[in-house]
């Protein structure tokens, strides 16, 4: 069975004791946090090695760098083998600054995007515009016909706007 099929049974194992799940998570977190706090400090180093060197490097177990992997995948410049993995599959954490930053703010992962070694990468204003941009990015606008006063209120009432829902507007 590939790792991440084995990570993924365990990590989302809806059968699973439901404190027992969220501990596993946490203690995951804090792992996690642990690699990038590494990572960050010297983010142009190229890190590359089989699955299992790279968890010995970090000293977690090759299980929780499969989940690692699965959640940096989209950051690197170029993405692993991440389906077909296993202990000796050669693999890279070479990450793009901006996008990685990116998605810990889209997977709301405040105690990464947060992180102290970001103010070494980026200055405030770059992180800000950075986090503003991927909320932005979420964000759906409807681009539509503004409702006059005497339309149909879009409430579905029946009445006009303005007897409606742009009585206070």
């Amino acid at each position: 069975m590939a790792l991440l099929q084995e990570w993924q049974k365990i990590a989302y194992n809806e059968n699973a004791d439901k404190g027992k799940l969220q501990k596993f998570w946490n203690d995951y977190f804090l792992l996690e946090k642990g690699i990038y706090e590494k990572l960050l400090t010297n983010p142009d180093e190229k890190i590359e090695g089989t699955v299992k060197e790279l968890a010995d490097r970090f000293e977690v177990t090759v299980l929780e760098m499969t989940g690692f992997l699965d959640g940096i995948n989209d950051s690197l410049v170029e993405a692993n083998p991440i389906d077909s993995m296993e202990e000796d599959t050669k693999v890279n954490l070479i990450f793009d600054k901006e996008k990685l930053y990116k998605n810990m703010v889209d997977a709301k992962a405040d105690w990464l995007y947060e992180l102290p070694q970001w103010e070494a990468i980026f200055d405030e204003e770059t992180r800000k515009a950075l986090y503003l941009e991927q909320k932005k990015s979420g964000t759906v606008r409807r681009e539509g016909k503004k409702v006059g006063r005497n339309d149909p209120c879009p409430c579905g009432s029946g009445r006009k706007y303005k007897q409606c829902c742009g009585k206070n507007a």
